[in-house]
């Protein structure tokens, strides 16, 4: 079946720990279809990065239309643009309106929505981790080589192409260095360690002979010159780096230690060690980063107490001396 499919458009629109964890499926969909041309309906924040990524032929930012105008526009161009398969990897009430948007006669459509050609109707799929439940998904639209059927069955994301398309942009530190992720979504303050214990961290490695790299949005200049009123040196990148940089900064990382927010995702996915912390407001069973990670929770991150972090950190990083 899959021979005969042309025309692809997946569908994955936020948030940006979501997307990184769909980049696995992503790279399935490519594998399974590497002859067809294929589009990636998203958001403009992910632009850059989906144009950077291989699984993709082309990218549209339109995802999320305002008004009735911007929707009915953007379904005369899926119409028009005859796709042979929809994936919908965001399975979201978004989502499912462009499919009913696309009847009477959809193309032949992968997600939840009610009445499409490939549903994924998996009990309990709602209670997978999100790798496991997109191979799920995908098993239904057969294209996954067999079904998810342990914990740890579906792969994480790959991002070992960063390396192609950003690598040079930014200088990275001479010596060894921690990433320092102390912030996350402006709506969620309870999802972030206190930026007083990422101080206390940055000191604590910044004497064991690790340079500090801190990351964050714009709006999170003030969480990096807290981090500086205890370590001077550490470098503020706040503002500064694109989901490219950041990943690629990762790659490199002897460490990272963040909130449960979507540019540490990138970081681990890319490979780095990473501590992630998680606060009772989300379930690291169904979104926790996968690889060299480990998760500490707290329901009130507040309530952390640094040393908790410190020995996960300590179980990650080279022994002293070997930095």
């Amino acid at each position: 079946m899959s021979r005969q499919i042309r025309k692809v458009l997946v569908i994955k629109l936020s948030a940006l720990g979501d997307f990184v964890l769909a980049l696995a499926a992503m790279r399935r969909i490519r594998v399974a279809h590497p002859k067809a041309r294929i589009t990636l309906l998203t958001t403009p924040p992910f632009e850059a990065l989906a144009r950077a990524c291989p699984y993709f032929d082309e990218v549209e930012t339109d995802g999320k239309p305002e008004g009735p105008g911007a929707w009915l526009a953007l379904r005369g161009r899926l119409k028009a643009a005859r796709y042979d398969r929809v994936y919908d990897l965001q399975t979201s009430s978004a989502s499912e309106r462009i499919f009913h948007l696309l009847r009477p006669f959809p193309p032949e459509w992968s997600g939840v929505a009610f009445g499409c050609a490939l549903p994924h109707r998996t009990p309990g799929k709602d209670a997978m981790h999100t790798l496991e439940r997109q191979a799920d998904q995908l098993k239904a639209a057969g294209i996954w080589p067999e079904a998810p059927t342990t914990p740890l069955s579906a792969p994480p994301p790959d991002l070992s192409w960063i390396g192609r398309t950003a690598r040079g942009r930014r200088r990275r530190p001479d010596r060894p260095y921690v990433m320092l992720i102390p912030g996350g979504s402006a709506h969620r303050l309870d999802k972030r360690w206190p930026v007083e214990n990422y101080g206390r961290l940055a000191r604590r490695m910044h004497d064991r002979g690790f340079d500090i790299l801190v990351i964050g949005g714009p709006q999170e200049s003030a969480l990096g010159r807290a981090i500086q009123k205890h370590v001077p040196q550490a470098r503020d990148l706040t503002g500064r780096t694109d989901f490219a940089t950041v990943a690629l900064f990762g790659a490199d990382a002897a460490l990272v230690v963040g909130n449960d927010t979507g540019p540490l995702h990138l970081a681990a996915a890319a490979g780095a060690p990473t501590v992630v912390l998680f606060s009772r407001t989300s379930d690291p069973a169904l979104s926790a980063p996968r690889g060299h990670v480990i998760v500490v929770q707290a329901d009130d991150l507040s309530t952390l107490d640094p040393s908790t972090v410190s020995r996960a950190t300590d179980s990650l990083l080279p022994v002293e001396g070997s930095a």
